[in-house]
């Protein structure tokens, strides 16, 4: 080997070197959060205190970068960092490199996100996809339950990131937060940390957007409610971990938040925060809780979206009463008062996205003259799949919905503004498609 040969190929690895000990520091992420036409919320974790930055630029005009700034990650949030793409313009689609330690990393996947386009009043609503599911369970098994292990089919989230699609909707259990993780907030930074940094979920959370609620196992123990003590430290967890808009609605707390795309609004809503405790039988049960629920009806009396999307934990429609769907403990009351706003008012093109019930299904409820009300269950993502419960008997559902596998759905929202639909599809962990329904806007009955 000649001279300068050997000097190349020993800069060659050095170089090498110097961007793995970089990418080292890097625990998860990058993630991208939520969008809007002026900003964009992008996430980062790093295994120890650092510096981290995020170079931003135009795909249309490469002239167009910029910077966010500079955050410090410390250990009590578990070293996450929130940083604000706030110099974009509407419409357009921009790449993006993280620096730690003002030092770049090289990453294996796209890095990329969007801005919202500015159509209204100007063309009908541009066409978008996104993604949903429910129930991320990675295995860890010093902590988990002796026995076979309840998660699988990691490679579910790299045909997720290959799907062309807007964003990702996680729809609760997005981690299972286990005993020694329950009453500590050290526990629940040590959980997330551990399902985020998984290896196949990098590119997913690299290059959609993504928005999240949550459900009992990331909230606290199985089937918690109002009465979990240590629900503040949960929140702020899941505050470090998610890049939502908000946590909470103007003094009202909790793990609530609202996004609109295009034509279509987003109603992120809380179903632990305000439950009654499923056993209670001596007073009024709520899952929404009455400050919640009141938003979300003056919130679904002011939408004018062509879709309105109620984004909550358990199911709403079923029928059957079993386990902690709305129909089931003495939440029926609830759920019949909201069916009955949503009629009465005549507010149509309501849609509920669901997970928590270890399947998928649709549910549908028609009355003649009446809006017509959906929920599209998507469960779960890697955790255990249930059994087919014999005693489940959901009047609502629609015939060949019904999967009970490791899955995710698709909605595919298109159409001129007078005719707009939505595909709907179920994937299999392996990206094979199971089930296909449309859902065509609703218009008022004369």
């Amino acid at each position: 080997m000649s001279i300068k040969k050997s000097i190349l190929t020993s800069l060659f690895f050095l170089i090498i070197l110097q961007l793995n000990a970089q990418n080292e520091l890097l625990q998860s992420g990058p993630m991208v959060g939520y969008s809007e036409m002026r900003e964009v919320m992008l996430w980062v974790q790093t295994k120890k205190a650092a510096e981290v930055k995020i170079n931003y630029t135009n795909k249309a005009d490469k002239k167009d970068t910029h910077w966010t700034q500079t955050v410090s990650t410390e250990k009590n949030s578990a070293f996450t960092a929130h940083l604000i793409a706030d110099e974009l313009l509407p419409g357009q689609s921009y790449t993006y490199d993280v620096f730690i330690n003002s030092k770049k990393l090289i990453l294996p996947y796209k890095t990329e996100f969007q801005t919202l386009p500015l159509w209204k009043w100007r063309t009908d609503p541009p066409a978008f996809s996104f993604l949903t599911g429910s129930g991320a369970y990675i295995n860890e098994p010093e902590y988990d339950r002796p026995g076979a292990g309840y998660g699988g089919d990691y490679q579910i989230f790299e045909h997720m990131a290959k799907i062309p699609s807007a964003f990702m909707l996680w729809l609760g259990d997005n981690v299972y937060y286990r005993e020694p993780d329950w009453h500590t907030k050290t526990g629940m930074l040590y959980r997330y940390t551990h399902t985020r940094s998984t290896p196949e979920m990098q590119a997913l959370l690299a290059s959609k957007h993504n928005y999240a609620i949550w459900d009992d196992h990331d909230y606290g123990p199985n089937d918690s409610d109002a009465g979990y003590p240590f629900k503040n430290q949960s929140l702020d967890v899941f505050q470090n971990f998610w890049a939502n808009p908000t946590y909470g609605i103007g003094d009202m707390k909790g793990a609530i938040s609202f996004f609109n795309w295009n034509d279509c609004d987003f109603f992120l809503l809380d179903n632990r925060w305000y439950r009654t405790n499923n056993d209670r039988t001596d007073c009024e049960k709520t899952i929404l809780g009455k400050e919640q629920l009141e938003w979300l009806k003056n919130a679904l009396a002011y939408s004018q979206a062509n879709f309105k999307f109620i984004v909550i934990g358990n199911q709403f429609l079923n029928t059957s009463g079993l386990f902690e769907m709305h129909s089931n403990y003495g939440y029926n009351a609830e759920r019949q008062e909201l069916i009955e706003f949503i009629q009465s008012q005549n507010i149509y093109n309501v849609i509920f996205l669901t997970g928590d019930r270890h399947h998928s299904e649709v549910s549908k409820l028609e009355r003649v003259g009446k809006p017509t009300i959906y929920d599209i269950t998507t469960s779960p993502l890697t955790s255990g799949p249930a059994g087919i419960w014999k005693e489940e008997v959901n009047a609502l559902r629609i015939d060949g919905s019904f999967f009970n596998q490791r899955n995710f759905a698709k909605l595919d929202v298109s159409g001129t503004n007078a005719e707009r639909k939505i595909d709907m599809r179920f994937f299999d962990s392996n990206g094979k498609e199971l089930y296909h329904y449309e859902i065509f806007k609703q218009k008022p009955t004369k």
